[in-house]
């Protein structure tokens, strides 16, 4: 046995001869009256403890109804034997190795012993002599603070001997606290119609202990799955994002001029629709479609993607092609639906007579819009263009001129106050600013996220 666990047993068995020892002392022959009382809450407790589970190394289980029952209507001394009895019984049924079942014996005699004695200090040896209503209140404080003192003790045990992390115990601690705190009510409610009912009262006990195990398999079951849908999805996440991040970056072996033209326009596109006060999921889907909107180039032959010619007009109903064949490649991502819009219209005029559609005005999307501008700077500006580059000045001039029948009029605006005012740029023989716009592990991260860009 390492010895972290000699420890642990060492520690379990000292407390738990003190949970004994503090029984004894403390046990009175009335404890242990009304006899069917004693057996319904014992079998309660061992019944209960039959189903309990186990989850990152905490065990729930139903019984600490029928044992905070026992502190509150037999007193500190039965409590904490029916608590070690439920847990030797476990341990039996289980099979558990000596250390756990120790942990777990020793903490079942000492809270139960605890929560006795705060009920007697409480309330006097008399339990049934005070009101009815405070007796039900003391029930649910002592059932509170006896749960966090389960809690604790076996959560620092399983953290020093099995070295769980604390923080995973405490989450699912929190996780079932609503179901604990309502079985609480419940248990202070029994224990407020005992002196009516009687020993019948403990009958709707034995419905609270599996309703209580139901709520609490449900909600850490719903946690799991939370946990397990998370898991997938950001793995899905990394699976087609990076499909697309290693069609972006074959594309920049197999033209390095077009990779890299996206990213500079991914750049110019989002700085643009953070001027237009888009929020931040708007700019990522935007700069997202601007990485790919010249992603359906794939399809280009060499011949027709490196020309130094005029292009015929074969040829060039060839290039019209690419963006719906770029926005067919996105849409089969889950969630890229906008995203492949945007790349499907990036070539549309504002003035209409564009591809693929000719629509015109605002039936475009804003994102197209935007990427439009910044695609056809861009193209003016870069050194690796496939046209001689002209000046900043001189293409935002150009972009002046075509504002109205090319491109959005507002969106010029805002682009050139971008490039003036701001001195937004992209370097286009620099490899960081490339891989900074195509930023993987940012964009599996918020691929991940519910539906960022399904909206």
């Amino acid at each position: 046995m390492p010895r972290r666990q000699v420890i642990l047993s060492v520690a379990a068995a000292a407390l738990l001869a003190l949970a004994v020892a503090g029984a004894c002392v403390t046990s009175e022959a009335a404890d242990w009256r009304p006899l069917p009382l004693v057996a319904m809450l014992l079998a309660l407790a061992v019944v209960s403890d039959a189903i309990a589970f186990e989850i990152r190394g905490l065990r729930l289980s139903g019984s600490f109804l029928a044992l905070v029952l026992a502190m509150a209507l037999l007193g500190p001394a039965p409590a904490a034997a029916m608590g070690a009895a439920s847990a030797l019984v476990d341990a039996f049924a289980s099979r558990r190795s000596l250390d756990r079942a120790l942990v777990n014996i020793a903490t079942y005699a000492l809270f139960p012993l605890l929560g006795g004695l705060g009920i007697e200090f409480l309330v006097g040896p008399d339990v049934l002599g005070i009101d009815r209503f405070s007796f039900a209140a003391v029930v649910l404080l002592v059932f509170m603070v006896t749960n966090a003192i389960n809690f604790a003790l076996i959560a620092t045990a399983t953290a020093f001997g099995y070295l769980v992390p604390m923080r995973e115990m405490l989450r699912s601690f929190v996780t079932a606290l609503p179901s604990e705190f309502a079985t609480g009510l419940l248990t202070a409610g029994i224990a407020f119609t005992y002196s009516e009912t009687g020993v019948g009262a403990v009958g709707l006990a034995a419905v609270v202990i599996f309703v209580f195990q139901y709520l609490l398999r449900t909600s850490i079951a719903a946690d799991e799955r939370g946990e397990e849908l998370e898991q997938r999805t950001r793995e899905l996440a990394s699976l087609q994002v990076g499909l697309l991040s290693t069609v972006l970056q074959t594309l920049s072996m197999r033209d390095a001029m077009t990779a890299r033209h996206s990213a500079a326009v991914a750049r110019y596109s989002r700085e643009v629709a953070v001027m237009l006060g888009l929020d931040e999921r708007e700019q990522d889907l935007i700069h997202t479609a601007a990485l790919l909107h010249d992603i359906g180039k794939f399809i280009l032959p060499d011949s027709v993607l490196f020309a130094d010619r005029k292009l015929t007009n074969e040829e060039w109903e060839q290039i019209k092609l690419h963006p719906e064949q770029g926005a067919k490649l996105v849409e089969r991502i889950e969630g890229y639906g906008p995203v492949a819009e945007i790349v499907l219209h990036h070539h549309e005029r504002f003035s209409g007579g564009g591809y693929p559609a000719g629509i015109a005005g605002e039936e475009i999307p804003l994102g197209a819009r935007i990427l439009s501008v910044a695609d056809t700077y861009d193209v003016m500006t870069s050194r690796d263009s496939y046209r001689r580059p002209v000046s900043s000045e001189e293409a935002l001039a150009e972009l002046r001129r075509v504002a109205g029948t090319q491109l959005d009029p507002q969106v010029v605006e805002v682009f050139e106050r971008m490039i003036l005012e701001k001195g937004v740029a992209f370097s286009h023989t620099d490899e960081a600013d490339f891989e900074a716009e195509l930023a993987f592990e940012k964009r599996v991260a918020e691929y991940a996220r519910p539906r960022l860009a399904a909206a």
